[in-house]
C-alpha cells in the first residue's frame, strides 16, 4: 500500500470529519467523553448500558434527585450529523443533566452507531432497537422509576431526525407497553431537493447539506429519500403520538424545514397539535454551545413545560 494514503484526504466534511484514502475516519470534533456521574448542580445520577454486545449499541440512563413515584421517561437521540458525537459526549451530559434535573423526568440517551462505518438506515435501526429494549423494562432503574405510559422522544439536529422517524414507527407498528405522548425536535434535520424559504439564498451551505446527507446515507435515492424529506412521506399523518413541539432558531438555514414540518403535519391526516417555537437571533444548536444564555434557558424551560403538561 502506497504510504501515503494514511496522509491524503480522500473526503473532507470538514468541520465533521475527514476520510483518508487509506479509509482511516478522522473526528474532528464531538470525541471527548464525559463518564457517568452524580451531578453535584443538578443532584442527577447517570449510567451506561449495553443494549446490544453484537452491535455496541448502548444508552446513559439519567434519573434525577427526587423519585418517590414513577416519573415521565424521556428518550433523547443526540444530534451531529450521523457522524459526530456520541451519547456521552460532555455537551450532551452536560445538556441531559439540566434538562432531567429540571424537568424531574426519567432519561434514556441512545447511542446509536454512526457513519461513514455504519451508513444509514443503521442508526434507524439502532435507535428502535433502543426503544424496544426500554420497552423491555431491561434496566432496574427504568423498571424502578420511569413510567411507560408517560414517554416523550426528543433530539437535535439529526437527533430530531431520528426522534421525528421514531415516533412514525411507533405509529406504524406499536412499541407494547410504551405510550408515546409526545415528541420535541430541536433544530430538526429535514431537508429537500428543492429550496424553500431562506435556503435559496445560501447555495454553499444547501450544497453542504446535499453532500453529508449523501455521505451519511450512500443508498439514499437523494434529497427527497423519506428518510430526510418528510413531505415524501406516505406514513407522515400516522405519527405515533398527539403532540410534537418543534424548535427553530432564527439564522439556521433549517429553520424553514421546521416550519414546513408543521404545515405538513396539519395537512397529512395525523389530527394531533404541532408547534413551532422560535429563538431571535440564534443559530444551529446554539443552546448546546452556550447553555446558559438568556435564549438556551427560555428553551429548556419550553421543552420542559411540553413534557410536564398534564403531568400531576
Amino acid at each position: 500500500m502506497d504510504s501515503t494514503n494514511s496522509t491524503e484526504v480522500a473526503h473532507d466534511h470538514s468541520p465533521f470529519l475527514k476520510i483518508y484514502k487509506d479509509g482511516r475516519v478522522e473526528r474532528i470534533t464531538g470525541t471527548e467523553i464525559a463518564p457517568p456521574s452524580l451531578d453535584p448542580q443538578t443532584g442527577v445520577e447517570s449510567k451506561d448500558a449495553v443494549i446490544s454486545p453484537e452491535t455496541g449499541v448502548s444508552a446513559r440512563l439519567y434519573i434525577p434527585k427526587t423519585t418517590q413515584k414513577k416519573l415521565p421517561l424521556l428518550v433523547y437521540f443526540h444530534g451531529g450529523g450521523f457522524c459526530i458525537e456520541t451519547a456521552f459526549s460532555p455537551q450532551y451530559h452536560n445538556y441531559l443533566n439540566a434538562l432531567v434535573g429540571e424537568a424531574n423526568v426519567v432519561a434514556v440517551s441512545v447511542d446509536y452507531r454512526r457513519a461513514p462505518e455504519h451508513p444509514l438506515p443503521i442508526a434507524f435501526d439502532d435507535s428502535w432497537a433502543a426503544l424496544k429494549w426500554v420497552a423491555s423494562h431491561a434496566d432496574e432503574w427504568l423498571k424502578s422509576h420511569a413510567d411507560l405510559e408517560r414517554v416523550f422522544f426528543s433530539g437535535d439536529s439529526a437527533g430530531a431526525n431520528i426522534a421525528h422517524q421514531m415516533a412514525l414507527r411507533v405509529g406504524a407498528e406499536g412499541l407494547a407497553g410504551v405510550k408515546l405522548q409526545g415528541v420535541a425536535l430541536v433544530h430538526p434535520y429535514f431537508w429537500g431537493k428543492d429550496p424553500i424559504g431562506a435556503e435559496s439564498v445560501e447555495p454553499e451551505k444547501r450544497a453542504m447539506v446535499d453532500n453529508l446527507w449523501r455521505f451519511t446515507c450512500p443508498a439514499t435515492s437523494g434529497c427527497d429519500d423519506p428518510y430526510i424529506n418528510p413531505a415524501t412521506d406516505p406514513k407522515l399523518g400516522s405519527l405515533g403520538c398527539g403532540r410534537v413541539l418543534v424548535c427553530v432558531a432564527e439564522k439556521d438555514l433549517l429553520k424553514d424545514r421546521g416550519f414546513y414540518y408543521r404545515e405538513l403535519l396539519e395537512k397529512s391526516g395525523w389530527g394531533g397539535a404541532a408547534e413551532v417555537v422560535v429563538a431571535p437571533g440564534e443559530d444551529h444548536v446554539f443552546h448546546l454551545l452556550n447553555p446558559v444564555n438568556e435564549n438556551s434557558v427560555a428553551l429548556q424551560k419550553r421543552i420542559v413545560s411540553f413534557i410536564n403538561q398534564g403531568v400531576p
